[in-house]
């Protein structure tokens, strides 16, 4: 009879006895048994047993939890059943299925059947060409070129007249030391150099005080707006030269700086996408830029290098076709090398260093070919037009992350960034469930192939490990892009179009990571991810502010106070600032404005020292030349 509470059939005791050997009970003991035996839920021995099978718990003591489950809490333990079994998909997994290409197709036009086999018309009409004796002297002559190519981009220029994207002649805060001394020459010295290509997207990360203003997320160019184009010598000087109209932001180039000393009142100006920062008071050193009169060959090839190994890998695909072993590798060394030499590399390349990334690169994608791509690239061996559609766009989008990814306001998966940027969080947002879709997209492809159990316990063993190492006091974890690329390649393992693209993609993310950065630890300390952030460092006080300020009392009588440092502390004295050059260290509270100049604005900072070494800056106190004092805002600077 069916069991009022479980809904499922029970036998009868008497046949259950006898079926078991056990002798019938008498009926009114039968009445009690029942009585005790119903209360809790009953289920067939048979359908346990196939539940238990349906399940995978063929091991012993997993099948006591089952049964102990089914006992104490059969709904839940129902529920999870049905959770497990919906995991591992359909049992048994069906055979693989293969790709149907979708080119090779009969279209009807007016009733009229055309057959159009464009697959097959390029594995018929490139069959003499794909040979191994034709493909490895193409590979040579590949590597011959691509040495001919970096040597027209770098070696025809000056080794020392290379600089990168953030070259200044005067460094943040207190870096040129006391009165700049550690700066000079700030006059009549010069050089030529050149800039590589897409110096504009070099912007500052962490806030730098120009005056009184908080300058973020924009290339620092202070200046340039006079009939001269002055620019003040901590200005970047690619940034600089692209706003004079002397270097290309696509194309590099080179230009001359002369540096001219003293300049006061810089005024701010737009030109060529660039918007410069004005500075009203006074500065030791500054620039002008000219064209150069004896570099040459300037220009960076970095697009031109993008098209020949577009071609190369066109190439290798619709006419080669090689084994699929030898796509993935080529692949693998033409994407890596082409950054290190031509998309982001350092100016020129350090080919030391990148040969030393190199070869742990090649393990890690030796780990992709095992684990993800031998599953997936030979699926498309016979369709060489898909093969190259589904792969080539989403492996070069991945090798120009950097570029592709340029217009999206995160620079790293770190809190402080994060919450500092804006439009980061809603960012982040954004990109976390359009990767949450693609990810859900993908584990229901791998549930269909029977294998989302096996990857669910090696994820979650591998996010147990990154909790673990997250939590290690003193480091904070990290998501480099290459990690992420290591992470989702596993992923990608099922011959589907979908599974093409995110591979592809992925492994020119870990390339692009590899290449730009090296394998960077995913944990790190906070001093290697402050930058030149502010240190949350004591923070003085200035003791003259616009109440005890006299202006009657002429700027050149007039002295400059602050507290001075907290006692149980490590300070031993103080740098002060005044418009933005350090003019005082020492341990007195106080300084002298005599000899500054009445008729122009000035700005002062001050910071505690320990050892010589500065703390955090205050943000900056203004004096006015109407004789208005203006108190600095809290925080550092």
């Amino acid at each position: 009879m069916p069991d009022p509470e479980t809904g499922l059939i029970v036998p009868y005791p008497n046949s259950l006895g006898h079926e078991q050997g056990v002798t019938s009970v008498p009926d009114e003991n039968r009445a009690t048994e029942s009585e005790t035996t119903t209360s809790q839920p009953k289920i067939s021995q048979f359908q346990l047993e196939n539940e238990l099978e349906d399940t995978g718990l063929n091991n012993s003591y997993r099948r006591r939890i089952y049964r102990w489950g089914h006992e104490r809490y059969p709904r839940t333990t129902r529920v999870l059943r049905k959770i497990i079994h919906y995991i591992q998909g359909p049992q048994p997994p069906p055979p693989a299925a293969g790709v149907r290409g979708w080119l090779d197709r009969t279209w009807r036009i007016r009733n009229k059947s055309i057959d159009l086999y464009w697959e097959k018309y390029v594995l018929h009409f490139t069959r003499f060409i794909k040979k191994p004796w034709i493909f490895w002297p193409i590979a040579c002559a590949y590597i011959v070129s691509l040495a001919f190519f970096a040597r027209a981009n770098y070696f025809f220029t000056p080794r020392d007249s290379f600089i990168d994207c953030t070259a200044a002649y005067w460094r943040a805060l207190d870096g040129c030391g006391l009165d700049g001394t550690d700066c000079t020459p700030f006059s009549d010295a010069g050089f030529e150099f050149r800039c590589p290509a897409g110096c504009k997207g070099t912007i500052l990360r962490n806030i730098r005080t120009v005056g009184d203003q908080q300058v973020v997320y924009v290339p620092l160019v202070v200046g340039g707006g006079d009939t001269n184009r002055t620019y003040r010598g901590d200005s970047f000087l690619c940034a600089a030269g692209i706003h004079a109209g002397l270097i290309s932001e696509s194309r590099g180039g080179c230009a001359k700086v002369s540096l001219v000393g003293t300049f006061t009142n810089y005024l701010s100006s737009t030109a060529h996408g660039i918007t410069t920062i004005a500075f009203p008071s006074v500065f030791p050193l500054s620039y002008q830029l000219s064209s150069p009169a004896t570099l040459s060959h300037c220009e960076d090839l970095r697009n031109e290098a993008l098209v020949f190994d577009i071609l190369v890998t066109l190439l290798l695909f619709l006419l080669l076709r090689p084994k699929p072993i030898i796509i993935f590798w080529s692949l693998v060394c033409i994407g890596y090398w082409h950054i290190n030499l031509f998309s982001d590399p350092a100016v020129p390349p350090d080919l030391s260093t990148a040969f030393g990334t190199f070869l742990p690169s090649l393990f890690i994608c030796y780990a992709f070919w095992r684990s993800a791509f031998r599953h997936c690239l030979p699926a498309f061996s016979d369709y060489p037009i898909e093969r190259a559609i589904w792969y080539l766009p989403a492996f070069w989008a991945g090798c120009l992350f950097n570029v592709v990814t340029a217009g999206i306001p995160i620079d790293r998966l770190v809190a402080s960034d994060i919450a500092n940027q804006p439009g980061s969080l809603a960012a982040l947002i954004i990109c976390s469930l359009v990767i949450l879709a693609l990810v859900i997209n993908q584990l229901r492809v791998i549930r269909k192939t029977g294998w989302l159990l096996l990857y669910l316990r090696w994820y979650a063993l591998a996010g147990l490990a990154l909790l673990v190492l997250a939590c290690l006091p003193g480091l904070q974890f990290r998501l480099h892009h290459y990690f992420a690329a290591i992470l989702i390649i596993p992923l990608t393992a099922f011959p589907t179009r979908l599974s093409a693209i995110y591979q592809a993609f992925c492994l020119g993310m870990f390339l692009n990571g590899a290449a730009k950065f090296g394998l960077d630890s995913i944990l790190q300390t906070v001093e290697e991810l402050r930058r030149d952030a502010p240190l949350g460092s004591d923070l003085p006080t200035f003791l003259t502010n616009s109440t005890t300020w006299n202006t009657s009392i002429p700027l050149a009588n007039q002295t400059l106070n602050w507290q001075s440092w907290p006692s149980g502390t490590e300070w031993d004295g103080y740098s002060l600032l005044v418009d933005d050059v350090e003019r005082y260290t020492g341990t007195a509270t106080n300084f002298s404005l005599k000899g500054l100049d009445a008729s122009i604005p000035h700005f002062f900072r001050v910071a505690f020292q320990s050892k010589g070494t500065s703390g955090d800056f205050t943000k900056a106190a203004v004096w006015h030349p109407d004789g208005r004092w203006t108190d600095p805002a809290p925080g550092p600077s």
